[in-house]
């Protein structure tokens, strides 16, 4: 099977038009409808029990409340257990960053080909595209997505990738590219895929991964699938590389049954799903299987600002840059918090510095750190007269700190 080119959505100036077009498309209709039924259905027949599930979702968002508000350090206690483990980690603040990191350790190897698991965070950074561009094979191996790399489109729904193609659509795309007889057989159109698939395991020069939940104090990376495309990608291939969003860390091993128990029921409506892996590292000496070299590659694009936006109306602000008091007093001139600021958006703050702030030679410092861990602690003083901010009042420090973070790059302009 050859990579097929990636074709993007169209723009959304369009959607309506889109729309229009597709309400009318009546095996499409067919096929969502089809699929959301059975989903929602599955859903409700694990979740029966409303009191557990809320005692569950309470229990899930305290362990990932708790990892946010830790995240610096819990990135930092990762990348020195998995050094330890053998991986090489890598830090990616944006979606070329991590891009480049990954075709470079592709290219080190003279690697041409190479074969995915499941992973949105290489959807979100456009991985597929920016390789083929440069002359490398990426297939999917995750059956939905192998089906829709193989159409030339992009996924449609998260977990089910291909909701919106009937079996007779599937059975056709197979058999013009893989040769196989029309059926209307599910099993047999999986078979068909899993023949093609067996080649490109054993051949490929990579195996690409996602994360499901990354646990700092041992290293340990999960992965959760139903396929077990997940554990060939990431065994069979000499070379593993897993890329994963920094929000994916947990401090301890004992966060992830919660999480765990609740994202099948929830996403797919299993009580468990087929394969749970648990990777710690390369392949030792001992061991007769599993890759020879691992990479774990940290995506920020953005997500280092939930950490930002978790401690503002908070008594504890961090930051990376090493700055004095008299700066930070030199930096607050005049706080103005909007008494309206919706729920659903950023509280905006509007300053006025004075023309010989040193912003430019501030911002030359941060970035030769990790723009995304932010190290040290300092205690915020409350501003009595401040606004509240989500029911806290804001502090003077944590205003500077959005400000000079803002200064240095480190939010995304739809923030501020």
């Amino acid at each position: 099977m050859s990579s097929q080119t990636i074709k993007f959505h169209m723009k959304p100036e369009t959607f309506k038009q889109n729309a229009a077009i597709s309400l009318q498309d009546k095996p499409l209709r067919k096929s969502l409808r089809t699929a959301m039924d059975m989903l929602m259905t599955k859903r409700k027949a694990v979740l029966t029990d409303e009191e557990e599930l809320q005692s569950l979702r309470d229990l899930c968002e305290h362990v990932r409340q708790r990892s946010l508000s830790k995240l610096p350090a819990l990135l930092e206690q990762l990348e020195e257990n998995l050094t330890k483990l053998g991986v090489k980690v890598h830090w990616a603040e944006t979606p070329a960053e991590a891009c480049q990191i990954i075709h470079n350790i592709i290219t080190d190897k003279n690697g041409k080909l190479m074969v995915k698991g499941k992973s949105m965070v290489s959807e979100e950074i456009e991985l597929n595209h920016y390789l083929q561009d440069r002359g490398i094979k990426a297939i999917e191996s995750d059956l939905g997505e192998f089906i829709v790399q193989m159409a030339g489109e992009k996924p449609t729904h998260i977990v089910m990738p291909a909701i919106h193609k009937t079996k007779e659509q599937v059975s056709e795309l197979f058999h013009q590219n893989l040769g196989t007889p029309l059926t209307d057989d599910v099993d047999q159109l999986t078979g068909f895929a899993r023949k093609a698939l067996r080649d490109i395991y054993s051949t490929a020069d990579v195996g690409l991964s996602g994360v499901n939940f990354a646990v700092a104090e041992t290293g340990t990376l999960c992965l959760v699938e139903n396929e077990g495309n997940g554990r060939l990608s990431t065994t069979v291939p000499p070379v593993h590389i897993a890329i994963t969003g920094i929000e994916k860390v947990v401090a301890k091993l004992s966060d992830v049954p919660p999480l765990y128990s609740l994202l099948p029921r929830s996403a797919i409506g299993q009580n468990i799903t087929t394969y749970f892996n648990m990777i710690t590292g390369p392949r030792r000496s001992e061991e007769l299987d599993g890759p020879q070299e691992m990479h774990l590659v940290l995506l920020d694009n953005g997500r280092s600002q939930a950490f930002t936006v978790r401690l503002i109306p908070a008594r504890l602000a961090r930051l990376s840059l090493r700055i004095c008091w008299a700066w930070m007093r030199h930096a607050i001139c005049r706080l103005r918090v909007p008494c309206a600021a919706r729920v659903s958006k950023f509280a905006q703050y509007a300053f006025r510095l004075p023309n010989k702030c040193n912003v430019c030679a501030l911002k030359h410092n941060v970035r030769q750190q990790k723009p995304f861990l932010i190290l040290s602690a300092v205690k915020a003083h409350r501003i009595p007269s401040a606004s509240k901010w989500h029911g806290e009042p804001l502090t003077a420090f944590s205003a500077a700190v959005r400000l000079i973070e803002h200064s240095a790059g480190l939010l995304p302009n739809s923030v501020h």
